[in-house]
């Protein structure tokens, strides 16, 4: 994904991720638009992870994500915690802390 990201000028800082998600630390220029850029991310992953035969069935992401902008002093904790995924989701599921969050920062869940 990095990679990638530096042929399109998308300022990829870090990604990791667990089982069922990915995490990015992107930084945006003003005139990027963030669904593009996560459109390019997630379309080459997709590509990539299929052609290497990564997964057994045909890889394809969720046509969601969730973004939230951070300020400079939060850097460095933002940026630990994605390189810690494997640590921190063996103590919480992803589906929990995404609730947590929600209601920590009284975000509304779209309805299904």
């Amino acid at each position: 994904m990095k990679e990638y990201a530096q042929t399109k000028n998308i300022y990829l800082l870090n990604v990791n991720g667990w089982l069922d998600h990915v995490h990015c630390l992107i930084s945006l220029e003003p005139e990027q638009i963030l669904s593009n850029v996560i459109n390019l991310l997630k379309g080459e992953s997709s590509f990539w992870i299929n052609k290497n035969k990564i997964c057994t069935e045909k890889f394809s992401w969720q046509n969601e994500y969730f973004a939230v902008s951070i300020g400079q002093s939060q850097f460095e904790a933002i940026n630990n915690y994605i390189n810690g995924q494997e640590i921190h989701h063996k103590k919480k599921s992803f589906e929990q802390e995404y609730d947590e969050f929600f209601e920590a920062y009284a975000f509304e869940k779209e309805k299904a």
